[in-house]
C-alpha cells in the first residue's frame, strides 16, 4: 500500500463550527487520517449510565464527508471523575504506598476488575454505535499502556490478582518456595495469601519475586487490552491498534500486539533525545533541534515486528513539546525528514500530534500543524512536501534485512531487578549493538524469544539474553549463519537462578562464565587490537577458541561454529570490529557511514538519511542538512 499521511485531532476542545474548516484544510494538506476520542470519555458519559454521543456522530460524519478516514479511540486512559466515586480503590499505588490520584490521565490499575468491566461496556457501547461505521477505519485501543510509570502497581487490586497469578502459575506453595530458592532468609511460605508485592522491603526482595511481579504486570497489560479486543472483534471489521511509546518496557509488546492487527507508537526525536537517552553533552548538542539518528529508527524497526510487519507512527512531533527537560524547536527540514525515515522502515501511515495547539490545560505549549489562533504552524508546510514527496515515490515494498536483533522484555525486567552494576542497562545494550549495526550503513530487523524464523538471518544479535534453552538455541542455530551472545546472556532460568549447567549454558559451545565484574564509567578494559569494554565484563573459560583477547590475556570474545559469545559491554570500536568480523564471515556487505547519516533499503529504493545540520557527501553524492535522499535500487552505488 502506498504510505498516507494524518493527525490527531480533538473535536470536543473546538466550537463545533470550526469542524468543517478543519476537515477541509488537513484534505488540502495532504492528509487522509484522523485520530479521535481516545480521552473523551468525559464528553461520551458525562455521569454514569448517561450517553451523550450526538456530538461524537456529527464529528465523526462531518470528517468522513470531507474524505478522511477516522481511527477512534477508546477513552479508557481517561477516566471521568464520577469513575472514581464509583470505584474509590481503582487507583494505581506507586512503590512507596502512594495513590496515584486523579488529576491528569492513566489513573488506574490494570488489575482493578471493576474498572476492567467499565471499559469493556464503554467498547462494546462504542462498538455497537460505530463498529460498521463507513468512515470509522481502524480502532485504537487505550492509549500509551505504560506512560508515566503506570503498568506496575502496588494497589490491593494488584495483591489479590498476583496471589492468583502465582497460584496458576506454580501450582502449589513448595513448588514456588523451591524455585524462588526461599531457604534464603527463612523467606518461605505456608500459603500463597502470604505474599505481599515486593516494595517496602528493608532491602531488596528475593529478585525471583521480583521477576515474577514484573512478569505478572505485564500479563496484566495483555489481559487488559484483549479485553478490549474481544469486545470489539465481532461488532468490526477494521483493523484493531494501539500507540506503544519509546523506551517504555515495563510489558511485552509483543505478546499485546499478538492480539493486534497494526502496532503504532509515538515519535518525539527531540524530547527523546534529553528525557530518553544516554549520551554525551557533545552529541546532545550536536543533535539537540534533529533528535538521536538512530532512537527513531530502533523503535520503527521494533515496532514493525510487533505489529508483524504493519505499523504506524501515531503521533510524529511537529514542533516544540511540552514534556522534556528543555523543549528546542525542530530545525527546518526535520518534520519531513522523521516522516520520509518512517515511510523508508515502513511506516503505513504517518500521523501528526496533533492538528491545532491547545490554548489550555497541560499541553498548551505542545506546538501542532496549527497554532492555538488557527495559523500554520511551521510543520505544516514540511507535512505538505512529505504528502508531495510521497505521492512521487508511490508505494514502499520492505524487504527483510539480513541482520535481526533478538528484543527480550524479560531480559530487561531481570536485568532492571538486579543489575549487579549502575551501568549495565538491557535496552543500552542492545541500543549499542543497533546504532553500530547502522554504523555500518545495514538494515535491520527485530525478532521476539517465541517467534524466531528458520533460514531467516545471516546474522541474528541477542545481547543480553537473560534466559536460554536447548530449544530457543537450536531455533537461533537454525535461523541464520551467526548468532551472537554475551554478555550476559543464558545467565538466569526462568525464576531467576544461575542454571545448573552454568552461564551461559549453551550445548554447541564450549565456553563458561567464571565469574563477573562490573566497572565504573571511568574505567573501561582494553581489546588488544583495539576498542575496548565498558560496565560489564566477564571471565571465559572453555575450548571455544577465543576470537578477540583483552590486554590481560581473558577472552573477550569466543566463537565455534555458528556460536559466537561477547564478555564485556563493547564501546564503538569495539563493536565496529566485532561487526566486520561478522560481516566477513557470513557474507554481509557494509556500507560505513559518516557520523548522523543513515541508510536504508527497501525493494525499490534506498534511502540515505542526513540527520546532521550540515550537508554531507557520500559516495560521490551531497545530502542536505536535515534531508533524504531517495534513490531507485536500480541506479547503481558505489561504496
Amino acid at each position: 500500500m502506498k504510505p498516507e499521511l494524518g493527525v490527531c485531532y480533538y473535536p470536543e476542545h473546538w466550537p463545533e463550527a470550526m469542524w468543517a474548516e478543519d476537515a477541509a484544510r488537513m484534505v488540502e494538506s495532504g492528509l487522509t487520517w484522523v485520530r479521535i476520542g481516545e480521552f473523551a470519555w468525559s464528553r461520551m458519559e458525562p455521569k454514569p449510565g448517561e450517553l451523550c454521543f450526538d456530538w461524537l456522530d456529527r464529528a465523526i460524519e462531518t470528517l468522513g464527508a470531507a474524505g478522511l478516514k477516522v481511527v477512534l479511540g477508546t477513552p479508557t486512559a481517561t477516566p471521568p471523575r464520577w469513575m472514581l466515586e464509583k470505584h474509590p480503590d481503582m487507583l494505581a499505588v506507586d512503590a512507596l504506598g502512594q495513590p496515584r490520584k486523579f488529576g491528569s490521565r492513566r489513573h488506574y490499575c490494570f488489575s482493578h476488575r471493576g474498572y476492567m468491566q467499565e471499559c469493556t461496556r464503554i467498547t462494546r457501547i462504542m462498538g455497537e454505535r460505530y463498529g460498521r461505521n463507513s468512515h470509522v477505519a481502524a480502532w485504537q485501543i487505550d492509549n500509551e499502556y505504560g506512560c508515566h510509570d503506570t503498568t506496575i502497581s502496588y494497589s490491593p487490586a494488584a495483591l489479590q490478582a498476583f496471589q492468583q497469578w502465582l497460584a496458576d502459575q506454580y501450582g502449589s506453595i513448595d513448588s514456588l518456595n523451591k524455585a524462588w530458592g526461599n531457604v534464603f532468609w527463612s523467606m518461605d511460605y505456608d500459603r500463597f495469601d502470604q505474599i505481599d508485592l515486593p516494595n517496602l522491603t528493608v532491602t531488596d526482595p528475593n529478585p525471583a519475586h521480583v521477576l515474577a511481579f514484573r512478569r505478572f504486570s505485564s500479563d496484566q497489560v495483555v489481559a487488559f487490552n484483549k479485553a478490549q479486543v474481544d469486545v470489539l472483534r465481532p461488532l468490526t471489521d477494521v483493523p484493531l491498534l494501539h500507540n506503544y511509546m519509546a523506551r517504555i518496557l515495563e510489558f511485552d509488546h509483543f505478546k499485546v500486539g499478538q492480539d493486534l492487527d497494526i502496532a503504532t507508537w509515538d515519535s518525539y526525536p527531540i524530547g527523546f533525545l534529553s528525557d530518553r537517552l544516554e549520551a554525551d553533552e557533545a552529541h546532545k548538542t550536536a543533535f539537540l533541534q534533529q533528535g538521536d539518528p538512530d532512537m527513531q529508527a530502533f523503535h520503527h524497526d521494533l515496532y514493525r515486528a510487533v505489529g508483524r510487519g504493519r505499523w504506524w507512527v501515531m503521533e510524529q512531533q511537529p514542533g516544540p513539546v511540552n514534556w522534556a527537560p528543555y523543549n528546542p524547536a525542530p530545525l527546518p527540514g526535520m518534520v519531513r525528514l522523521w516522516s520520509l525515515e518512517a515511510v523508508a522502515h515502513g511506516a503505513e501511515v504517518v500521523s501528526y500530534f496533533r492538528w491545532r495547539q491547545a490554548a489550555f490545560a497541560q499541553e498548551q505549549m505542545h506546538a501542532g500543524l496549527l497554532t492555538p489562533s488557527n495559523r500554520p504552524a511551521p510543520a505544516l508546510t514540511e507535512v505538505q512536501q512529505t504528502a508531495e514527496t510521497l505521492a512521487a515515490i508511490g508505494e514502499v515494498v520492505q524487504e527483510k534485512a539480513e541482520v535481526a536483533i533478538l528484543f527480550d522484555y524479560a531480559s530487561e525486567w531481570a536485568w532492571a531487578t538486579q543489575p549487579q552494576g549502575a551501568g549495565f542497562d538491557y535496552f543500552r545494550l542492545v541500543f549499542s549493538a543497533y546504532r553500530a549495526l547502522r554504523r555500518a550503513g545495514l538494515s535491520v530487523d527485530f525478532v521476539s524469544a517465541n517467534d524466531i524464523p528458520s533460514n531467516s538471518y545471516k546474522m541474528i544479535f541477542a545481547p543480553g539474553l537473560a534466559t536460554l534453552g536447548d530449544e530457543l538455541e537450536r531455533q537461533l542455530a537454525e535461523s541464520c549463519d551467526l548468532v551472537l551472545f554475551g554478555p550476559r546472556s543464558g545467565a538466569i532460568t526462568h525464576d531467576f537462578r544461575i542454571p545448573e549447567t552454568g552461564r551461559p549454558g549453551l550445548t554447541g559451545f564450549h565456553c563458561e562464565v567464571d565469574l563477573v565484574e562490573t566497572l565504573p564509567p571511568n574505567v573501561q578494559r582494553e581489546v588488544i587490537g583495539g576498542g575496548a569494554a565498558l560496565h560489564w565484563i566477564e571471565r571465559l573459560s572453555g575450548t571455544a577458541p577465543d576470537l578477540l583477547t583483552f590486554v590481560d590475556g581473558t577472552s573477550a570474545l569466543k566463537g565455534e561454529n555458528s556460536l559466537w559469545y561477547l564478555a564485556g559491554f563493547p564501546d564503538e570500536l569495539l563493536w565496529d570490529r566485532i561487526i566486520e568480523m561478522a560481516a566477513l564471515k557470513t557474507g554481509v556487505v557494509l556500507h560505513p557511514m559518516p557520523m548522523g547519516l543513515r541508510r536504508r533499503e527497501t525493494a525499490r529504493y534506498t534511502f540515505v538519511i542526513n540527520y546532521n545540520a550540515t550537508p554531507v557527501e557520500w559516495n560521490g553524492q551531497v545530502i542536505g542538512a536535515c534531508n533524504v535522499a531517495i534513490r531507485k535500487k536500480d541506479t547503481p552505488e558505489e561504496d
